[in-house]
């Protein structure tokens, strides 16, 4: 059997063989706890895998892995759901939500998780020993997924680089049902492949990376007023580029929905929200912020000194699933006219249905190399762009064509490579689109890690990289 064969059905007897060597669930379509083991971040993608496997540990991962190879089967992993591209119909879930181990070591300042670890829970722990990790900015999508795509820090990002930059080791079980416990000195290739090329190359089980000693900062969002956009956004424009490492900010056009845990002056609002994290002085922090506080009056301003456990206050990132369409690029330059044309399409006068259109800026640590490289392929480009719009599926191709206007419309100024982590289902899936996120140099050298370590594409129901 290969991987191309037509879709086929795992039968029961088969999926209690596993089931007596693995201490997790196994479970099949119709089976009690099966669809909850396959929900979704994205409620417009469904999960339909042959056969799901609630991994309790990484023998329970080999097991899984080993029986799809004998099976010819594809295999996919999640933990909190946040970036399915494929139903995975003929394949087998390893779902790794049950693995929590979680040890954090002061002395060291590093943190050892497995794989079913949330952000939200590594920041609690690390805290409790003045330390903080480099977490993104929705705290309760998993480690794992975060950090092979690179993983962005909307408060550690600019000063530190990307979370693949601080990771030591991985505990990882390949397409031949090894578990390898890999290092930058201990397989080198497989090391710099797995840290950005996502889950292509095996299922991480555990992984250990640094901490910092970072406590408290100054941070958190101005609502302004949409129709003061065009004020908003070029203030924001040219006060990005005079600011240290230390500043960390995005500017978001949003179109709020009508819900009753949204204060009044946001709910169902037309709202541009500049958000900051300054790892600095306060006084500082206030002086430097100051040019953009004044640019218009603000709605609601909850800028100030806050706690790293509280960082998720910054983004305000949805915390429970939905449907919703989504697209991005990144540019290389941010002018004055790539701004109004923003503002054109998502402005007062526009009809834009989309919820959110943010622009992060990056630069700083995100543009150098770290002491170990990786594979992560957007170092040098200042910005990245990341919208989406809420809707269930009979309103995806209008949300996607309203997507694709704006993403399309900063071509002038964008560059062809995208961070893994924002790819859309429709960006996620084309090889030959990777090809570009990932720059020719960098996607021949992953595809021949892949040839060595997955050479039947067991991992493909991802962000594939084809077996060159």
């Amino acid at each position: 059997m290969t991987f191309d064969d037509p879709l086929t059905h795992v039968s029961p007897a088969q999926a209690a063989e596993l089931a007596s060597v693995v201490s997790g669930p196994v479970l099949l379509p119709g089976d009690a706890g099966y669809d909850a083991e396959c929900g979704l971040f994205n409620l417009n993608v469904a999960l339909e895998p042959a056969l799901a496997v609630g991994a309790a540990d990484a023998a329970d991962v080999q097991a899984a892995i080993r029986f799809a190879a004998r099976e010819g089967r594809p295999v996919t992993v999640k933990t909190t759901g946040h970036q399915q591209v494929d139903p995975a119909r003929n394949g087998v879930l390893i779902s790794t939500r049950r693995m929590k181990g979680l040890v954090v070591d002061a002395e060291r300042r590093r943190a050892r998780v497995e794989a079913g670890v949330i952000w939200q829970e590594v920041i609690d722990a690390a805290a409790t020993v003045g330390l903080a990790p480099m977490s993104g900015s929705a705290p309760l999508v998993g480690v794992a997924g975060y950090t092979l795509g690179g993983g962005l820090s909307p408060v550690l990002g600019r000063s530190h680089g990307y979370a693949a930059d601080h990771v030591r080791s991985l505990d990882v079980v390949t397409a031949d049902g090894e578990l390898r416990h890999v290092t930058a000195d201990s397989d080198a290739e497989l090391f710099w492949a797995l840290l950005g090329g996502k889950g292509n190359f095996g299922v991480v089980t555990a992984l250990e990376f640094d901490l910092f000693p970072v406590t408290r900062f100054y941070g958190g969002g101005i609502y302004f007023p949409g129709e003061r956009l065009a004020d908003v956004l070029h203030t924001w424009r040219t006060w990005q580029a005079a600011m240290p490492e230390e500043m960390n900010s995005s500017v978001a056009v949003q179109r709020l929905p009508p819900l009753p845990e949204l204060p009044e002056p946001l709910r169902g609002a037309f709202v541009v929200h500049v958000r900051f994290a300054f790892l600095g002085p306060v006084a500082e922090g206030e002086r430097l912020i100051a040019p953009v506080r004044a640019a218009a009056p603000a709605l609601i301003d909850t800028v100030g000194e806050m706690p790293y456990t509280a960082m998720g206050a910054i983004h305000m990132d949805p915390p429970t699933p939905m449907p919703y369409s989504d697209r991005t690029t990144m540019l290389r330059e941010f002018p004055a006219e790539a701004a109004d044309k923003l503002v054109e399409l998502l402005g007062p006068e526009s009809d834009s249905p989309l919820v959110s259109v943010e622009l992060r800026m990056l630069g700083g640590a995100l543009d150098r190399e770290p002491a170990v490289p990786n594979a992560v392929s957007t170092r040098g480009l200042p910005f990245v762009l990341f919208g989406f719009g809420v809707g269930a599926p009979d309103q995806a191709g209008y949300l996607g064509g309203k997507l694709d206007e704006v993403m399309d419309a900063m071509e002038p100024w964008a560059d062809r490579r995208r961070m893994v982590n924002f790819l859309s289902t429709e960006e996620a899936t084309d090889p030959e689109r990777l090809s570009e996120v990932y720059g020719a140099e960098r996607y021949q050298r992953l595809t021949a890690a892949k040839k060595t370590y997955d050479p039947t594409n067991m991992f493909r129901v991802n962000h594939n990289i084809l077996p060159g």
